[in-house]
């Protein structure tokens, strides 16, 4: 743990990689190779596939960080030899044969909701009126709009998809948990990062804090790789 240079970032549901570009800047400025995975989002056992592939590509051991639905992704993909610690990002955190459907059922019902969508064959949206109020309320109104308008739709069979072994039984794991979120609520938050047993930061943001507050993300991920 004391020589981890690489780190592997997993998005989330609706967006893609570029979110993560703050991020990456702070952790590359500080010497470390960083290594985005552009998830399609369709389904688990997909998604998992094409992060592994990115951490077999590797020149040494890794710390993997996954923002919302990439905690599922890297719950599974953690395994993987490479990876030296884990960092969730206002992220879902499944035990075996559990899904994010699993999790989310589980939240508070007298909370915000999430502006999700009826599917339209087989992927969920956000409601583009809701987005920034709901996603990115830290955001400028004009970025929260753009990333609505690019959304990426997410797969029904992600959200199904069950962890057959969860990375954080075997890893050190570490969550950013975010006060001010509408999509993931903080009290869940909060009881995902205690059953993990994560080391929790809490910073003032929204579900989009990866975009918002890329330096405490950054941090992070260097106090794990540490």
């Amino acid at each position: 743990m004391t020589d981890v240079r690489n780190v592997v970032l997993v998005h989330g549901g609706f967006v893609d990689g570029s979110g993560w570009q703050g991020a990456y800047e702070a952790l590359t400025a500080n010497g470390y190779r960083v290594a985005i995975v552009q998830n399609p989002t369709v389904s688990l056992e997909g998604d998992v596939a094409f992060t592994r592939r990115v951490i077999d590509g590797l020149d040494g051991p890794a710390v993997l960080a996954g923002h919302s639905y990439g905690g599922a992704v890297i719950t599974a993909a953690g395994t993987h030899e490479k990876v030296a610690a884990l960092v969730y990002i206002a992220a879902f955190a499944p035990d075996k044969g559990e899904s994010v459907n699993t999790l989310i059922a589980g939240f508070p019902a007298d909370g915000p909701q999430p502006p999700i969508l009826p599917p339209r064959d087989g992927f969920l949206s956000l409601d583009r009126d809701k987005f920034h109020a709901s996603f990115a309320d830290d955001l400028p109104a004009e970025q929260a709009a753009f990333m609505a308008d690019s959304q990426v739709p997410w797969g029904v069979d992600a959200l199904g998809g069950t962890i057959s072994e969860a990375a954080w039984r075997i890893k050190p794991s570490r969550y950013l948990l975010t006060t001010q979120d509408r999509m993931i609520p903080p009290p869940a938050q909060r009881a995902m990062a205690e059953r993990i047993g994560a080391i929790i930061t809490e910073v003032p943001a929204s579900h989009s804090v990866h975009v918002s507050q890329p330096q405490a993300v950054a941090s992070l991920i260097e106090q794990a790789a540490g």
